[in-house]
């Protein structure tokens, strides 16, 4: 996988969602991300996290070994 495929399942799964992926082992399974979605408000941790992973669907045991996750939800103005 590469970190614009990983990305651009996010985003589809949560839509306007901003997305960062890096791939810092160059390995193609081992990504970080970071995801801002105004869809958390409210959202325990788990529960944010799960919304990402559901997004990911069954790349999360086929294709990506390990993911480093942080959700962030907008501040607003």
């Amino acid at each position: 996988m590469t970190t614009e495929m990983v990305k651009d399942l996010i985003i589809q799964g949560l839509p306007g969602a901003i997305v960062e992926v890096t791939d810092e082992r160059n390995t193609g399974d081992h990504f970080n991300a970071i995801v801002e979605w105004n869809g958390f408000e409210g959202l325990s941790l788990i529960e944010q996290h799960r919304k990402v992973y559901d997004s990911l669907g069954e790349y999360m045991t086929q294709g990506i070994h390990a993911l480093g996750l942080k959700t962030v939800v907008p501040e607003k103005v």
